[in-house]
């Protein structure tokens, strides 16, 4: 796995078998969720199918890495977040949040540099400066997710 084999607009393709065996199409061999997960970090898109029915089962194969991920001791995900999550299951604004996670997530990745100087720089260490900024940047995503529900357009005024 120490060369990525990602390609422009290459998606491997990996096969879920029956005997939950996971067979990577582009090199012909099986592989694991461990590889899976080293695949992600390294950059490369990869599929996942239901060898019998074609079926996609990506997000599942995605949430294990995660699960295996978490069980190794890598808790990323306070319990309160997860929480948050499953409590959103069924709930109006469900569909709103996938797309202010994902926006949420690209801004981070966009500042983790920033985030990297802020925490490794000893002359100005504050942590919480950086921090600050990003959830200033998120609670800006979100109130401009909700505008775009509210049923008043943003420019309107209930009072005039």
């Amino acid at each position: 796995m120490a060369v990525a084999r990602k390609k422009e607009n290459s998606v491997v393709t990996i096969k879920k078998y029956a005997n939950r065996r996971l067979y990577d199409t582009s090199k012909s061999s099986y592989v694991t969720l461990e590889d899976l997960c080293q695949m992600v970090k390294q950059g490369v898109d990869f599929t996942v199918i239901d060898a019998k029915t074609g079926d996609d089962l990506t997000r599942s194969v995605l949430t294990q890495i995660i699960f295996e991920q978490e069980s190794k001791g890598y808790n990323l995900l306070p319990i309160s977040f997860l929480r948050q999550i499953i409590s959103f299951y069924g709930d109006n604004l469900g569909a709103v949040l996938p797309s202010y996670l994902e926006n949420t997530m690209n801004n981070f990745i966009q500042n983790q540099d920033k985030m990297r100087n802020y925490m490794g720089g000893f002359e100005e260490f504050s942590p919480f400066k950086g921090l600050e900024e990003i959830s200033k940047q998120n609670m800006e995503i979100f109130e401009k997710t909700m505008n775009m529900f509210s049923p008043f357009g943003p420019d309107d005024k209930k009072d005039k």
